[in-house]
């Protein structure tokens, strides 16, 4: 099993980082595999609705979005951590989670889906919904945790002075884990729920 952590924050080690950190020892002493990539300082450029992915299973930028897509296949388990910005994941991660949901066709459902925000203040809600939707749509149970998925600071290294916050990653780490470990289960046993078929509608008459 195997989980993927994805650092939307342009530090390296800040306190997203120290975050996923958490959530990561956790996952290990879980006995499930992981692995940890920095996307938030990277020139990742936003979807442009071309449709070539459609011809082709992956995005027509060959960059770290196509790099990450078949170990996004590969995992169990995804999570996505960032910093606020204006109330708002940052546009680097939410740029590259656009175009890695959207270019990658294959079955995502029952792959568990998780997001861990920073804020030094506010706006930690408004992100954390904002990242579960990429979940949500596409058939992922979400993982929770002992509160919303939120620890606060703003210089690097403040995060460690929030232990609630570093409580509710480790929290969230052990609920993802177990829910990871029950779907397998239940996949040998009863197999997984029927997707059903049929038009896209919209709302134009």
């Amino acid at each position: 099993m195997k989980v993927l952590l994805i650092n939307g924050s342009p530090r390296a080690n800040g306190n997203t980082a120290r975050c996923l950190k958490e959530m990561e020892a956790i996952f290990q002493a879980q006995g499930i595999e992981n692995e940890i990539v920095h996307v938030g300082n990277k020139a990742i450029r936003g979807c442009i609705g071309c449709g070539g992915c459609h011809k082709t299973g992956r995005c027509v930028f060959d960059d770290l979005v196509n790099e990450t897509a078949p170990k996004f296949e590969a995992a169990d388990g995804i999570v996505v951590g960032s910093p606020v910005y204006y109330a708002g994941p940052n546009a680097t991660v939410t740029a590259f989670l656009d175009r890695l949901f959207y270019s990658t066709h294959f079955d995502k459902t029952m792959k568990v889906g998780a997001c861990a925000v920073v804020c030094r203040r506010g706006g930690a809600s408004a992100s954390f919904d904002r990242l579960n939707k990429y979940f949500t749509i596409s058939g992922m149970p979400v993982a929770s945790s002992r509160y919303w998925n939120s620890a606060h600071g703003m210089d690097s290294g403040e995060v460690t002075q929030d232990e609630e916050g570093l409580r509710t990653m480790r929290t969230l780490a052990r609920n993802m884990a177990f829910l990871i470990k029950s779907i397998a289960l239940g996949r040998e046993k009863f197999g997984v729920p029927e997707v059903e078929q049929g038009p896209m509608t919209n709302f134009i008459r």
